[in-house]
């Protein structure tokens, strides 16, 4: 089979074709000195904000409505997260979400649960169950700060 070089020219074409799109990907953030960069959350995060945006809303949504990215795979629609407290009696139940937290939903008749569960998670990301508390604390304070009112 013969082979056949491409051209030095189509080459660089094609590297400074590829340059450029890397340069339109990041450059926008990346050269737009007087915007800051926001920073991606990482798991070392205590933000109850940062952590539902990293750990949650792929299922529930970034407004926790329970329409995230991921939600149409899952065999139950993800809950929506902003009517804990009027689905329980216009209480917020803190205990009852830290336990979803902590261990998962109930496994379901039909096969597993699909809820990950945080606790282990969050402990092995420290190993210290006093950050992983605040962790799940956090985060149960900013869900909780979502709640509808009406």
């Amino acid at each position: 089979m013969p082979h056949f070089e491409t051209p030095r020219r189509t080459r660089f074409q094609i590297g400074r074709s590829i340059l450029l799109g890397l340069l339109l990907s990041f450059g926008s953030t990346a050269l737009a000195q007087d915007k800051p960069v926001k920073k991606a959350p990482t798991k070392q995060t205590l933000s109850g904000t940062e952590m539902f945006k990293e750990y949650c809303a792929v299922c529930h949504g970034k407004d926790a409505k329970g329409h995230g990215p991921a939600a149409p795979a899952l065999r139950e629609q993800p809950p929506d997260l902003t009517t804990l407290a009027k689905r329980h009696g216009r209480v917020f139940p803190d205990a009852y979400v830290e336990n979803i937290l902590r261990n998962g939903v109930k496994q379901p008749a039909h096969g597993d649960a699909e809820m990950p569960v945080w606790g282990p998670l969050f402990v092995t990301m420290d190993s210290d169950a006093a950050i992983s508390y605040v962790r799940i604390s956090s985060l149960i304070s900013y869900i909780k700060s979502l709640q509808v009112t009406r």
